[in-house]
């Protein structure tokens, strides 16, 4: 009887097998069909070839979930955010050229800049003979860390593409975003439960900075599924099995130290928290550490005032260019920082950067359909995440609860949310790009939140979101004026409209607290 069984599940198992492979051909023909503007089908055996990877990539993380008891709808769902980022990355393939602006970039149908040079590099690279490991020597400005400049033009030598492809590499950024749902349930389901997982999963599918850097060939792609995978793997080596939490670590550090090494840091600021919160802080009650901790700190501040100056520091030096940079690029800013003492130029960028991209301006601003629709999507999907966060800094500040998960990943996530515009300034790309590798860990705040304010069934949450829909309300007229010369309006300082707009919310908070 048992033999039967095992004959039962092996044919299952190999008839599966044979539909997925009979489906990734079928995808690789659709894709190089599309790739050579629906001419011919030349390249179908590079898509198969990538495609074969990452279906084994798929099928070797969904085997590191099975220690979570991952359900099966999950599956669906990393699946169905897959097709939905290359879904989209097609769409601005075929789209952009002729609904986007007229520039070089979207005339080749890419949606960031960055994405554009990089793998216009790594094509180069892959046909100039030279050795890929000259993707880390400065080979292109186009990739200061040289890591996704090397895998995309791997993909293009040695899947032996006939010509430049760029679905090709977007294929693996489509891929790794998607499964960072995955990850993030596991996470998510360990921290805070299954419900709270649950909507993590969807709000990490959907989230629109996330996906849109998923259907682009960015390092952020990547990263987004980076900071799941250690969060995992921190209460894997807790709480077992210790053995596959390690490997998630290893894996992880090892693939951000390839994509952006700066980026390690990062990861090792979660992990330590993590740690430190679900070990109870033990480690700090022991003076030694301490002392230790001191130690290094007099010996990096000696370093500092001997060897270096605070000019020369990376902090003083980004701020200023910064500044700069939004001065000459903007000249509502350049205004702005005429009217306001210098030590206040900094924080402005950085509260700035922290609230883009922001949707009345998306509303207002015009361009092409394409570049409102995208505007507008981005701007409601941050502004919706933002005031979950600042709602689950309210819950954390009343429970006291900033020694464990929830408030340790939420002092970690505002600080690289800060960091992250510090070094974007005001920008609308840059800076929410250096925030969405964190999207994970915010969205599991968020969803967090949610729950919390369900079981409670707490005002604050409805006040925090009104709140956030009247600033926006303020803000429309105002970039009105800006954007189409609505000259009535009276209101023109900053500081007078978010000072509006701040009474405005007290007084809908108070009216709302009286009649509750």
């Amino acid at each position: 009887m048992a033999t039967k069984q095992k004959k039962k599940q092996a044919s299952s198992l190999n008839k599966t097998r044979a539909l997925v492979g009979l489906a990734l051909l079928a995808l690789s023909f659709v894709l190089a069909w599309i790739s050579n503007s629906f001419a011919s089908l030349a390249g179908w055996w590079s898509f198969a070839g990538l495609l074969v990877i990452l279906a084994g990539v798929t099928a070797l993380a969904w085997r590191v979930l099975q220690a979570e008891k991952a359900p099966r709808w999950l599956v669906w769902l990393a699946l169905g955010a897959i097709a939905f980022r290359l879904a989209l990355s097609i769409l601005w393939l075929l789209g952009l050229p002729a609904w986007g602006y007229d520039t070089d970039v979207q005339a080749a149908g890419y949606v960031m800049q960055d994405a554009f040079n990089r793998d216009s590099a790594a094509w180069q690279l892959a046909q100039s003979g030279e050795p890929l490991w000259k993707a880390f020597a400065g080979y292109s400005i186009t990739d200061q860390y040289g890591g996704l400049l090397f895998l995309s033009a791997a993909i293009y030598k040695y899947l032996a593409a006939p010509s430049h492809m760029p679905i090709l590499t977007l294929l693996p950024s489509a891929a790794v975003s998607g499964l960072a749902v995955a990850f993030a349930w596991a996470a998510g389901a360990r921290a805070f439960g299954k419900k709270v997982a649950w909507l993590a999963a969807w709000g990490l599918a959907l989230y629109p900075e996330a996906a849109l850097l998923g259907s682009s060939q960015m390092r952020e792609a990547f990263t987004v599924c980076l900071l799941p995978m250690v969060l995992l793997g921190v209460q894997q080596v807790v709480n077992g099995p210790r053995r596959l939490g390690w490997q998630l670590l290893l894996v992880s550090f090892a693939a951000a130290a390839f994509l952006s090494w700066p980026f390690v840091s990062s990861l090792l600021l979660f992990a330590v928290i993590t740690w430190l919160a679900l070990t109870q802080w033990q480690l700090l009650r022991d003076k030694r550490i301490w002392l230790g901790l001191g130690a290094l700190a007099l010996v990096a501040g000696l370093y500092f005032f001997v060897f270096s100056s605070v000019g020369d520091t990376w902090l003083v030096q980004s701020a200023d260019w910064q500044v700069y940079v939004s001065e000459n690029s903007s000249g509502w800013v350049a205004r702005q920082f005429q009217r306001m003492p210098l030590w206040a130029q900094v924080p402005f960028l950085v509260t700035y950067g922290l609230v883009r991209p922001l949707l009345p301006a998306a509303l207002t601003a015009g361009g092409p359909v394409v570049w409102t629709v995208i505007g507008v999507w981005r701007a409601v999907g941050w502004t919706a995440v933002l005031a979950l966060l600042a709602y689950a800094t309210y819950l954390v500040l009343r429970t006291h609860a900033w020694l464990q998960l929830p408030g340790v990943w939420l002092l970690a996530s505002w600080a690289v949310s800060i960091v992250a515009s510090y070094r974007g300034g005001g920008d609308l790309w840059d800076n929410p790009r250096y925030r969405s590798a964190f999207a994970s860990v915010q969205i599991l705040l968020a969803a967090w939140a949610w729950v919390q304010q369900q079981k409670a069934q707490d005002p604050w949450l409805r006040r925090s979101l009104v709140s956030a829909l009247i600033l926006c309300a303020w803000f429309i007229p105002w970039y009105l004026r800006r954007y189409v010369g609505l000259e009535w309006w009276p209101i023109v300082e900053i500081h007078h409209l978010v000072g509006i707009g701040l009474a405005s919310c007290a007084l809908y908070v108070l009216w709302d607290w009286l009649r509750a």
